[in-house]
């Protein structure tokens, strides 16, 4: 495997809040959901909510019942921005406090 390094984190060596998403979008593709959750945790919770959204929609357009669709796009939103907060807070912090890369190879 071959991604392209981060310059963020070439510059000042911390992660950047978007550092390990290639490689869960690679892992995910490749069936490997805790890996792609270790790398970056946007990526399986963006498929399962644009897969759940998506489901609901269209069962909501087939048996023409409005209720079905989730349709809560806010929501979900506030809770992705959430997610990166806390997955670049606590990758930097094990990276500065205690030298852990939680990025490094498996």
């Amino acid at each position: 495997m071959l991604f392209l390094p981060c310059l963020f984190h070439a510059v000042t060596g911390l992660y950047c809040p978007g550092c390990g998403g290639t490689r869960a979008v690679w892992y995910l593709l490749h069936g490997h959901f805790f890996l792609s959750f270790r790398f970056h945790p946007l990526v399986p919770y963006g498929a399962v909510v644009i897969f759940l959204e998506g489901l609901t929609f269209l069962a909501s357009k087939f048996r023409g019942r409005q209720e079905i669709y989730l349709g809560h796009e806010k929501f979900f939103l506030y809770v992705a921005a959430g997610i990166v907060a806390v997955n670049f807070a606590v990758k930097n912090y094990f990276l500065v406090r205690y030298g852990i890369d939680m990025l490094a190879a498996p």
